[in-house]
């Protein structure tokens, strides 16, 4: 009997580029953040049409320094979607701040803007929308409720590059972005990794400060032979910085970072295709629904969601997840919402029924593999076990 060849959740793709642009650094002595970073960021920016970046070890670090540049803390309230990873409300909680967490949409799983507008209070500093698997929340809707009580954008921009909002990349639509260079993400600083775009001068300063310990200088400025030594600490800040051996990597990523957008877009038009032939489950968006493009909505498909149908009770997503395991076929569920987590229940309070589109929801999402290089051949047997899963049930 023939071995099954596992088709994994995600696979980063990284090419013999990368590999030359980490050796250069090593071989260049200079390891941390130095001159690459900087070419990354300038690059980064002009990419995304915001004026300034400043390069991170995380998303979680770039949304950390975007409310402490903000000054947000204690006594202040911070809305945040239910359906997210941990970092996004945690991130309010380093800050003592306090996470306000409000329900999704169910036709694409994004920030519900009724019930932000219903949780507004005078105490609301920040609203930080999540572009939930790379579609564009609404940003139109979002700026204007934040302008109505003086609250900042902060946007969870994990999933979203290279996401369009009516036409305007994701990036310089808020009064700060932050984005996810993680090993799954849509493109990687080999491992680990953040940005923090923004059209504000100060705070693209303060946020660099932040991001090394406060300092005036950082290393490279510093330990330059034209450089004098000295520093002065600004801020209390932290150890955020990226090295110069993910720069260069992410650099390179970048300039791939269109036609990686194009295979993701091919291979989410297959699934949708598929998909829609399969009773009993759909696709969070359509790839093959040309009405989004003619919007000027570009998904980046960061993640291939797909959404099981039919009464609460009689849907067996884990069922379907431990079926496709056994036929080697990796999956994920994007995500547990953070009300259901014990830390918002605990500590904060919520009930399950408290945000009910996503406690639904919940139930019924599955994220399918989808990473450049795969084999249209490897959606087809994705989509046929479902279905044959599913046929049974």
């Amino acid at each position: 009997m023939s071995e099954i060849t596992p088709i994994p959740f995600f696979k980063p793709t990284l090419g013999e580029a990368e590999v030359e642009a980490a050796v250069t650094v090593l071989r260049s002595g200079w390891l941390t953040t130095g001159k690459n970073c900087g070419e990354f960021e300038a690059e980064f920016a002009d990419y995304v049409d915001a004026k300034y970046a400043v390069a991170m070890n995380s998303a979680t670090a770039a949304l950390h320094l975007a409310l402490a540049a903000r000054g947000i803390g204690p006594g202040d309230e911070v809305i945040v979607p239910t359906m997210t990873f941990a970092s996004t409300a945690e991130v309010v909680q380093y800050m003592g701040a306090t996470p306000v967490l409000v329900d999704v949409l169910p036709e694409t799983m994004l920030i519900d803007p009724a019930d932000v507008e219903a949780k507004l209070t005078p105490r609301t500093k920040a609203i930080m929308p999540v572009h939930y698997a790379g579609y564009p929340a609404d940003m139109d809707a979002i700026n204007e409720l934040a302008g109505g009580v003086g609250a900042f954008v902060i946007d969870d921009a994990a999933h979203s590059l290279p996401t369009r909002y009516k036409g305007r990349k994701i990036g310089a639509l808020a009064d700060s972005t932050c984005f996810s260079f993680y090993a799954n993400k849509t493109i990687t600083t080999a491992g680990e990794g953040g940005m923090l775009t923004t059209n504000d001068e100060e705070l693209a300063g303060m946020a660099r400060r932040l991001s090394l310990h406060g300092l005036s200088r950082d290393a490279w400025r510093r330990f330059d032979t034209n450089a004098p030594w000295d520093y002065r600490i600004l801020d209390a800040g932290f150890k955020y910085n990226l090295t110069d051996l993910a720069a260069a990597v992410g650099r390179v990523q970048l300039t791939r970072s269109d036609d990686l957008y194009q295979q993701r877009l091919e291979l989410a038009m297959h699934y949708s295709k598929l998909l829609n032939d399969v009773t009993g489950i759909r696709p969070l968006h359509d790839a093959s629904d040309s009405s989004v493009l003619d919007s000027g909505m570009q998904h980046a498909w960061h993640l291939y969601v797909a959404v099981l149908e039919g009464p609460a009770e009689q849907v067996d997503r884990n069922g379907l997840i431990q079926h496709l395991a056994a036929a080697g076929v990796g999956t994920s569920v994007h995500y547990r919402p953070l009300h259901m987590h014990p830390l918002y229940t605990d500590i904060w309070g919520y009930k399950p029924d408290d945000m009910p589109v996503a406690q639904d929801m919940f139930g019924r999402i599955l994220s399918l593999p989808l990473f450049p290089g795969m084999a249209s051949g490897d959606i087809e047997r994705v989509v046929e076990t479902t279905a044959e899963f599913l046929a049974k049930a």
